[in-house]
């Protein structure tokens, strides 16, 4: 953020309403949404392709789920974005399909109900949380900076695993999964990211991250390491037909395991809503979330209809406003409509889904690593006293527990395994609890400092041990300096008295050294 205000008073008026309300130029803000589409576009994708390979389907149906995830994707980044009332939290923030929902959708699918099956669940699940999000808006009381602090970096975290997997190639089956060409070209992506940023010029720093993954995109090219041989492969315009796969179908099982996920996403939209509140440096209250949460769920209910899943804010590029500085809503608006005509346009699609994993992977480590420095820099704020600490140090160790072991609620119930797996929801829902016990309820409280987690006491001073300084003293090399620049003699009580009855003379004192007990 600080990069953006220097750039603003350096070369155009600082912009005086909402920072996400400031408009750029056309190309500007269609540059920066492409960037914004290219920095999400390898995890948007990969949904329908992990459930449409569970679910057995063709090619061209894998395809037809790709392109209906980037269509309504764009749809719902719009809503979120621009907003009308009661819809969109007017925030800086791109929508998609979300990994949350992944693991359920292929038991779902692995359950015999089939996409229809799926749908079915989606729908029915959305349509709750749409109900539930005006109440659940209600929570941003006990989201203080402590715990939003928490979220923010546990995102950046969360996400940090999904990079070193882009770095290594994004295919765990592949022979060169992890191979040196494939870190190598991750590497290289981001020495080109940090050079950029080096430079002097606002923008091409800024646009960073896009110039970068062209870059190491044509490098992959002219080494071998990308393929564009299928890119004409397919047709070049379709438009999304609404229940393709067939009417929905309603089971129950699948209901109820699609609404936890919808709990969960809604958990994390929240989270991401405000921290890019927070990184944006604007006003977000519970209407704010609430109207957020609404387009979320409403883009949802939609999301079947047009055969795709779930839709929720995406972290990765809350990570990419942070390092850009770039919060204007309509920047994001654009890379919507940018998602749109790749999902009317397959064949645009095909050459931006040709970007290899770890061009995007070298990228993600300064992306994501970005979301989690902004949530240091919120738990910098906080004041460690009585039982701060240990909320931040349990919230975080907790939350990474999925992040550092995958499968330790692999023995636990599916419901809890579905909202714990998630180091993002894992770790706002112990912050927010412990802040509630530790914080709002006031019975069987320790107090301040009176926990053996609590940060050390501050530095306090003796009113005795001041009442002889006068306006415009000051402490400068270890003596104290009056207002004529002339030192002031630091003695001991005793001395005190013994040049007071004149035992000793002043000049008879030997040097003081800084770090003495006189006073």
């Amino acid at each position: 953020m600080t990069r953006r205000s220097s750039v603003s008073a350096n070369t155009t008026p600082a912009f005086k309403g909402r920072p996400e309300d400031e408009k750029l130029p056309l190309g500007r803000s269609l540059a920066y949404g492409l960037q914004h589409v290219l920095t999400m576009y390898g995890g948007i994708i990969a949904p329908p392709l992990i459930v449409g390979g569970a679910a057995g389907l063709s090619p061209a149906d894998q395809g037809m789920l790709v392109a209906s995830c980037l269509f309504i994707g764009g749809l719902a980044t719009i809503l979120q974005t621009i907003g009308i009332p009661f819809f969109g939290a007017q925030l800086p923030l791109v929508q998609g399909v979300s990994f949350a929902s992944v693991a359920t959708l292929v038991a779902i699918v692995n359950g015999g109900g089939g996409m229809p099956a799926v749908f079915g669940a989606v729908l029915v699940a959305s349509l709750i949380g749409f109900l539930i999000a005006p109440f659940f808006a209600r929570i941003i009381r006990f989201f203080p900076s402590v715990v939003t602090g928490v979220v923010i970096t546990m995102i950046g975290l969360s996400l940090t695993p999904v990079a070193a997997n882009w770095a290594m190639g994004g295919d765990a089956a592949a022979e060169d999964y992890g191979s040196l060409q494939n870190i190598g070209l991750a590497a290289a992506t981001l020495a080109i990211v940090l050079l950029l940023s080096k430079v002097g010029n606002p923008a091409l720093s800024r646009l960073s991250i896009l110039l970068a993954i062209v870059a190491g995109t044509v490098f992959a090219a002219l080494t071998g390491m990308a393929d564009f041989s299928t890119v004409f492969d397919g047709s070049f315009f379709a438009i999304p037909t609404p229940f393709a796969f067939g009417w929905p179908v309603f089971e129950i099982g699948g209901i109820i395991s699609m609404t936890i996920v919808v709990l969960v996403t809604l958990t994390e939209t929240t989270a991401d809503i405000l921290a890019v509140g927070q990184i944006a440096k604007t006003k977000v209250d519970s209407k704010r979330i609430a109207d957020g949460l609404r387009a979320d769920m409403a883009s949802s209910v939609l999301a079947p209809v047009f055969n795709t899943f779930t839709q929720t804010a995406f972290a990765q590029n809350v990570g990419l406003v942070a390092i850009t500085g770039i919060t204007s809503r309509f920047v994001v608006a654009a890379g919507g409509g940018i998602l749109v005509v790749l999902g009317l346009l397959p064949v645009l699609g095909r050459v931006v889904a040709a970007v290899p994993a770890p061009v995007l992977g070298g990228a993600g480590i300064v992306l994501f690593g970005t979301v989690a420095a902004s949530g240091i820099r919120t738990l910098a704020g906080v004041k460690y006293d009585g039982m701060n600490l240990v909320i931040v140090a349990a919230s975080l160790a907790f939350g990474c527990l999925p992040i550092v072991s995958e499968g330790i609620y692999n023995n636990f119930p599916n419901w809890f395994a579905t909202i714990f797996s998630s180091g993002i929801s894992s770790g706002a829902l112990m912050a927010v609890l412990l802040n509630i016990l530790f914080n709002e309820i006031k019975f069987g409280s320790p107090g301040k400092n009176a926990s053996v987690f609590a940060a050390a006491p501050p530095r306090i001073v003796k009113r005795e041990q001041i009442c002889g300084v006068l306006e415009g003293d000051r402490y400068q090399d270890g003596k104290l300096i009056d207002g004529e620049g002339q030192e002031v003699p630091v003695v001991s009580e005793e001395e005190f008295e013994q040049i007071q009855t004149g035992q000793i003379d002043l000049a008879d004192l030997p040097p003081y050294r800084e770090g003495e007990q006189r006073s």
